[in-house]
């Protein structure tokens, strides 16, 4: 589904990028390994500077670590998106058995410019 191109107004365009292990619960016997059901974790990501308004942002898993004897659930996603950071989001549900997870992430928008005006 596609909501609407988004146009920048200047040629500060800003990217960042990164990669953030969300969770090990193999190492400690957590809910994502251990439990079932629908289970959640959430990490803060912090931009390294402010964007003009809240960019795009892409996740996508760059590591599971997951149990073979179980189904494969997955599902990853940003929320709360703003012009400093966001939430990464890992969803798993059923009987899923997930050891770790390791997210990647791109922000894309536009940036301040010196020259802006604040009235």
């Amino acid at each position: 589904m596609v909501v609407a191109m988004k146009r920048l107004r200047n040629y500060l365009i800003g990217v960042e990028q990164g990669q953030k292990i969300l969770f090990a619960d193999f190492e400690h016997g957590g809910p994502m390994w251990t439990g079932s059901g629908p289970r959640i974790a959430r990490a803060e990501i912090a931009f390294s500077e402010p964007f003009r308004q809240p960019p795009v942002v892409h996740a996508g898993l760059a590591m599971w670590d997951i149990d073979r004897d179980s189904n494969q659930r997955a599902d990853i996603s940003t929320e709360a998106v703003t012009e400093t950071g966001f939430q990464l989001v890992f969803r798993t549900w059923g009987d899923t058995q997930v050891a770790r997870v390791r997210a990647s992430w791109l922000a894309i928008g536009e940036l301040a410019h010196d020259d802006d005006w604040h009235l």
